[in-house]
């Protein structure tokens, strides 16, 4: 049966292979560096023996749901490589990324469900058709020729849901129903904040932010007093929604920003660990002064003009900031 399916996938394949090189012959393209389609080619053969009969034991037993994590994982290291401003980092975590794609889709394609190149075929050509302003007038949309396309960001995002919705007939319930369910908690509240957003349901500025933060703070603190823990999870959620819609009008990525902030304290953490340990003092409440004169020294060291931090960095539990 297996087999059956495999050859009518590479009878369909053929076609569709003759037809997609008829299709980008009339889109005009830069040329692929030498060796770029080789190297993938490669990346994908290694997959293959890897999975194949004689491959590794290990990943012959991985399946989508078992690289799931993985590829989140993978996905934060090339986010925190990227922050870092270390390219060479930034390459070999992006190497992880397109192995754990390539090893997904490829998962798939050996159920017979697709294959890779139909992955990179659709994103291709969902590239092409919600780009009309660059590859040409798709849909009624105008293209790079004519005094109507669109010609700022904010306007190929508002383009580009267009003919998400309207071409492709993406229609659902709510904006909301495109978020993944999936994504951690802070980058799904941005991720909320901005669909409702490019739907009207914005607050005007950021000044009108402030005092919302500052209702949410209250709140919470009232929940605390009350010693109400139900409503301290609420409220706290509302004090972090709040602070993610700051971060949205101030144009950062909460998650990158938090990201920053946690390699931050990681380091000066570890200089505090490290000079206790040089100067003989136990890490405990009752040395807390000696640790926070640690935490100020690795803050020092870093330069109010660092990118790292400098002064942006938070509080230690003895109250330096």
């Amino acid at each position: 049966m297996m087999s059956e399916r495999t050859d009518e996938s590479k009878g369909g394949a053929a076609g569709a292979m003759a037809a997609a090189s008829e299709r980008w012959a009339s889109i005009e393209l830069p040329p692929v560096p030498e060796g770029t389609l080789e190297a993938f080619g490669r990346l994908y053969g290694i997959i293959a023996r890897l999975r194949g009969p004689g491959g590794c034991p290990w990943d012959i037993e991985q399946t989508p749901m078992s690289l799931r994590e993985t590829l989140v994982e993978e996905s934060y290291e090339t986010v925190e490589a990227i922050t870092e401003g270390d390219a060479r980092h930034v390459k070999e975590e992006l190497g992880d990324v397109f192995l754990n794609a390539t090893m997904l889709s490829y998962m798939y394609e050996q159920a017979g469900d697709f294959l890779v190149r139909d992955s990179l075929e659709e994103v291709a050509e969902k590239l092409v058709r919600r780009h009309p302003h660059v590859f040409g007038e798709t849909e009624g949309f105008a293209g790079p020729g004519s005094s109507g396309r669109t010609d700022t960001a904010e306007k190929v995002l508002a383009q580009w849901d267009l003919i998400k919705r309207g071409v492709e007939g993406r229609k659902a319930d709510s904006v909301l129903d495109e978020v993944s369910r999936g994504m951690p908690a802070l980058e799904r509240a941005h991720k909320l904040q901005k669909k409702a957003a490019k739907n009207g349901f914005d607050w005007a500025s950021l000044d009108d932010v402030w005092p919302k933060v500052d209702e949410e703070i209250a709140e919470l603190r009232e929940a605390v007093a009350a010693r109400a823990a139900s409503k301290i999870e609420d409220e706290l959620g509302d004090v972090l929604f709040a602070i993610v819609n700051v971060a949205r009008h101030l144009k950062v990525d909460p998650g990158v920003a938090l990201t920053r902030t946690n390699a931050k304290f990681t380091r000066r953490f570890r200089h505090v660990e490290a000079s206790m340990k040089a100067a003989g003092i136990p890490m405990d409440k009752g040395h807390l002064a000696e640790m926070d004169r640690f935490w100020d020294e690795a803050k020092a060291s870093e330069g109010a003009d660092s990118p790292k931090g400098g002064e942006r960095g938070g509080r230690t539990p003895g109250g330096a900031k």
